[in-house]
């Protein structure tokens, strides 16, 4: 606990912006080497790529010459049983060539061998290199956490010291909520553009080769399947930027933001129809539990897109006198909850929100049969108070 009696305001000050100074720096220092890491490993990827095709011609290339090895030595031993039938130009040309495939055998193999322990080598340093960056990626997502903490939740530690005690389960909560969405957001970050601009940069290296082996229309095949690649890209960028906060969520309210989320959602994703619907007159509820039922909606919208394969989804909230109700269910594939249970990532995501929300959830599915995910909401007790006044 805290006294307001004991604390110097001014000396916390200081120590807090140089605190902040100090691990923008560091988380800086560790982007940078992340950055470069990742450098590395795609130029190693493209190398290793080469190096798998350069082995696969060699391999055919050796089943051909050992082929034909076999076919000279038989010359040769037929030419040296019968040495008198033959001249000694044909005896000659027989173990000539009998030799020359033999040492382009040799040759080949060698080379063969160089290139499977130079792939080898490389898979191994990019193991290496994959894990430094996964570790990169983890500390600077915790320095992340900490500096968001910091410069958010905490510029109201002054006043919150001068004004009332403070729990030390608030601030808990509060980095352990805000360190899962960031996991959330590097994942989908490193899963989708990511990938997708690795894979962009990777074929437009082949571009120029697939012209000179394969001709202009090969070419220009694969610049088309390219630009899709950049669309799907560029929508999936636009995606996480929207999942990051709503604009309209303070403004408008959770029904009119919902609204124009779902639209956006079937725009990006066609043959997707999603049904919205609200009951009664809409209450404004604080932030946390707008932000957080619109979460809970964005999950289950998420989930049955892309595990449940869905093309049709229903929403439907219904305004309650001390609570909201809210329902997701599509059309999907559904899953065995036996074998799921409870331990999927967003699962235990959308359960964590709903406790914090002192609500409850329940969800429905069988294979092949779609999912049920529905949620209840009790206002929080400042908003039943109001109403009571009304």
């Amino acid at each position: 606990m805290f006294s307001n009696d004991n604390v110097d305001i001014g000396s916390l000050d200081v120590i807090f912006h140089r605190m902040i100074e100090t691990i923008t720096n560091s988380k800086n220092d560790i982007f940078i080497i992340s950055e470069q890491s990742r450098r590395s490993f795609e130029e190693m990827q493209a190398e290793l790529e080469i190096i798998k095709q350069q082995i696969k011609i060699l391999i055919n290339e050796s089943d051909i010459l050992e082929t034909r090895t076999k076919i000279a030595k038989q010359r040769l031993v037929e030419v040296s049983r019968f040495f008198d039938k033959y001249s000694e130009e044909q005896v000659r040309e027989a173990y000539e060539s009998a030799n020359d495939l033999q040492i382009r055998l040799s040759l080949t193999r060698s080379e063969e061998k160089r290139l499977r322990e130079k792939r080898d080598d490389l898979e191994r340093r990019l193991r290496v290199l994959y894990d430094t960056i996964q570790r990169a990626e983890h500390i600077v997502n915790q320095v992340n956490v900490v500096l968001n903490y910091l410069t958010s939740d905490l510029k109201n530690v002054s006043a919150a010291l001068e004004k009332a005690k403070i729990k030390q389960e608030f601030g808990i909560k509060i980095i352990a909520s805000q360190e899962k969405e960031r996991k959330r957001l590097s994942r989908e970050i490193h899963d989708g553009p990511a990938q997708m601009m690795a894979n962009v940069l990777m074929r437009s290296n082949l571009i120029e080769r697939t012209y000179k082996e394969r001709g202009i229309d090969a070419a220009i095949k694969e610049i088309a399947e390219l630009k899709v690649t950049v669309r799907d890209a560029l929508s999936e960028v636009r995606r996480i930027i929207y999942d990051l906060r709503p604009m309209a969520l303070d403004d408008l309210g959770i029904v009119p933001t919902l609204k124009k989320y779902l639209s956006t959602v079937m725009e990006y994703n066609e043959g997707v129809k999603i049904h919205f619907q609200s009951y009664s007159n809409e209450k404004r509820l604080p932030s946390d539990y707008e932000v957080s039922i619109f979460r809970l909606v964005q999950e289950c919208v998420n989930n049955a897109m892309k595990h449940g394969k869905a093309l049709e989804i229903w929403v439907k909230i219904e305004w309650l006198a001390n609570s909201v109700n809210i329902l997701v269910k599509d059309n999907g594939k559904g899953f065995d909850k036996t074998s799921v249970k409870d331990q999927s990532f967003g699962i235990i995501g959308m359960r964590e929100r709903i406790d914090l929300l002192k609500g409850t959830m329940d969800i429905q599915s069988n294979i092949g049969k779609g999912t049920i995910v529905s949620f209840k909401v009790p206002f929080p007790d400042d908003e039943l108070e109001l109403e009571k006044l009304k």
